[in-house]
């Protein structure tokens, strides 16, 4: 049997059933993130009225409007709880449950394309909202059942593959972050700034056009922002690491660049390793990603509406520093930590 099209509004039914009568409190409050999955939100809970915030329960689909195009869709599957009155909360209807399975409907919405489709749809618009409306006019080309149960027996498969390797990943990050926190308690620290110093070259020829900003991930990515006039940038050369002088609380952006050369804007600073140093970048930026490098450079930072990292500050922090074997040892087993992440 080949594919039919449906108009996913034949088959779904919206819920604004809410918490008016206070039921259910703070501790089931949940949001949904790009991932598509259900996560306890970040805000602050206190005070807020429950009785608008939309009730779930299993076999919910529920979506942020204002963010359908980024993949906030989830489908829930672990009990009741309550979300913003600000989502959307639609079930299959008995009739949809007869022809459309609601882990491959997931899987559906879950798809780049999906996405893609999502955008169009809201192009044009200055606040794009995917509301119910625009949700009940997708058309889906939906094979037979038994075909759309194959598909997400595949996909479960897929996922508890990914979920033993992901045990495996946070069983090699602690091997990692174990011999580190061994250095500290076994060698005497000493500050950094005894290794490396700061780097201001400019790209004043604008020979340099690549132009690369760093996130809180600790990774270089294309700037959201360009002006396309690369004269006077700062230059970052392979070997070297940046990092943004504003800081964003104790979420450091700070990345070794491993790629060519680029530029950055002036608002970071470039730090270059000392010739014999001794210190193997990646074992520095194995330090510069951790929690606790975060909390010492929002305590070592200045400022009053803005937090800003002098280069000066930074250089004090102090870390172990192992015989050149030993680092590179270290590096070897995070290098294969992240190899492995990028393939999970």
């Amino acid at each position: 049997m080949g594919l039919i099209n449906i108009r996913l509004g034949d088959y779904i039914e919206r819920s604004t059933i809410n918490n008016k009568d206070l039921k259910y409190g703070v501790d089931l409050i949940v949001g949904v993130n790009s991932q598509g999955v259900f996560a306890t939100p970040k805000g602050n809970t206190d005070g807020v009225d429950l009785k608008p915030y939309k009730i779930v329960e299993n076999g919910a689909f529920v979506y942020n409007p204002t963010r359908l195009e980024l993949g906030s869709i989830a489908y829930r599957t672990e009990g009741l709880c309550i979300v913003s009155h600000l989502y959307m909360v639609f079930y299959l209807t008995d009739e949809g449950k007869k022809i459309i399975d609601p882990m491959w409907l997931y899987i559906y919405f879950r798809r780049s394309e999906f996405c893609r489709e999502v955008k169009f749809r809201n192009f044009g618009s200055q606040r794009p909202e995917f509301n119910f409306n625009d949700m009940s006019d997708i058309i889906i080309p939906l094979p037979n059942i038994e075909i759309q149960k194959k598909y997400v027996d595949v996909y479960n498969a897929m996922i508890e593959n990914q979920k033993s390797y992901e045990r495996g990943l946070d069983d090699l990050k602690l091997v990692c972050d174990a011999y580190i926190e061994d250095l500290r308690r076994k060698l005497p620290c000493d500050i950094i700034g005894n290794y490396v110093h700061q780097y201001n070259e400019k790209n004043n020829n604008g020979e340099i056009t690549l132009e690369q900003g760093i996130n809180i991930n600790k990774r270089f990515i294309n700037p959201q922002r360009t002006n396309d006039n690369f004269y006077g940038r700062k230059i970052v050369r392979t070997g070297q690491i940046a990092y943004c002088t504003q800081l964003n609380n104790e979420n450091i952006a700070v990345a070794l660049r491993t790629g060519p050369d680029c530029i950055v804007s002036n608002v970071y600073d470039v730090i270059e390793f000392n010739e014999n140093s001794g210190l193997i970048p990646e074992y520095l930026m194995l330090w510069l990603a951790r929690a606790e490098f975060g909390r010492f450079v929002y305590w070592a930072s200045q400022g009053t509406s803005y937090e800003f990292l002098a280069y000066d500050n930074l250089a004090n922090y102090k870390i172990p520093v192992p015989d050149y074997e030993v680092q590179k040892s270290i590096v070897g087993i995070y290098n294969i930590y992240n190899e492995r992440r990028e393939i999970n």
